[in-house]
């Protein structure tokens, strides 16, 4: 009887666990309270770098560019929050300029080489349905997959000993840092907004609580004229102070993400 393909394998191939560790490694970002429509996308990763990348920075941008986009448009001008929108779309398209120049230099090397198929992965792709809730979202989710595209056709050069050890890791560090690079910068500039935010809610409530205290001197001067009477006003410090608490749950709704976490041992990143 012929022996079947898995018999006769010589190594244990990966039935999808390195997946569902690097999964189960991630914290998880909390969407529950973004109240906006997504266009659903299914994102297939097959490379080690490209899957790290998508489950540590993707959720967060999504959060931060929400923050940008949305919340801090409720309290900031309009104009001011499209620079800052304008400066993560730059952002990222200089770094997918970086990646299809590497792409296209890949497969010229490729060419010039007789290369007629690149290295494929034997883990499972991760393939994982995600709601893309903005064009900034969209447009880190395609620098992701182009990253994806470029780590085995960089394998698979190193393997042919077109490009050494030495270029294969050069490259694939500046690329992943400059795709780790838009994340936190969208973390900087959300971040940046909402302490100006926050400046701008103190600085009424402290001329509140200073209109607040002229006025009840006015009405205690007023009192015995209007037999005691004193008239509440609706504004006033009570008012900005429901402001400032309201804003102060939209900030913690919508904290920064920390740093990249440091990679766990076993976990190549």
């Amino acid at each position: 009887m012929a022996a079947s393909k898995s018999d006769m394998q010589i190594v244990k191939i990966d039935e999808g666990a390195v997946n569902a560790r690097i999964l189960a490694r991630e914290s998880k970002a909390d969407f529950r309270r973004v109240e906006a429509a997504s266009i659903k996308v299914v994102a297939r990763l097959t490379s080690a770098e490209g899957k790290r990348l998508f489950v540590r920075f993707f959720s967060t941008l999504q959060l931060n560019a929400h923050f940008i986009s949305v919340i801090a448009r409720t309290r900031l001008e309009s104009a001011d929050v499209a620079k800052v929108e304008e400066a993560i779309k730059s952002r990222i398209d200089g770094v997918a300029t970086n990646l299809n120049q590497a792409i296209d230099g890949a497969e010229a090397l490729f060419k010039a080489n007789g290369i007629t198929s690149a290295a494929t992965y034997d883990t499972k792709p991760m393939e994982i349905e995600v709601g893309v809730i903005s064009s900034t979202g969209r447009r880190y989710l395609e620098l992701i997959a182009k990253l994806d595209q470029l780590m085995p056709l960089l394998q698979t050069l190193e393997i042919h000993e077109v490009i050494n050890t030495q270029v294969l890791d050069q490259q694939r560090a500046t690329l992943k840092r400059q795709v780790r690079d838009v994340a936190n910068s969208a973390r900087s500039l959300a971040s940046g907004l909402r302490r100006r935010m926050n400046a701008m809610a103190a600085a009424a409530g402290s001329a509140a609580r200073g209109q607040g205290a002229a006025g009840d001197a006015r009405e205690g001067s007023e009192e015995h004229h209007n037999n005691g009477v004193v008239e509440e006003s609706p504004e006033g410090a009570e008012a900005v102070a429901s402001i400032e608490a309201e804003h102060r749950g939209e900030g913690a709704r919508y904290e920064s993400p920390a740093d990249e976490p440091a990679p766990k041992a076993g976990d190549p990143d």
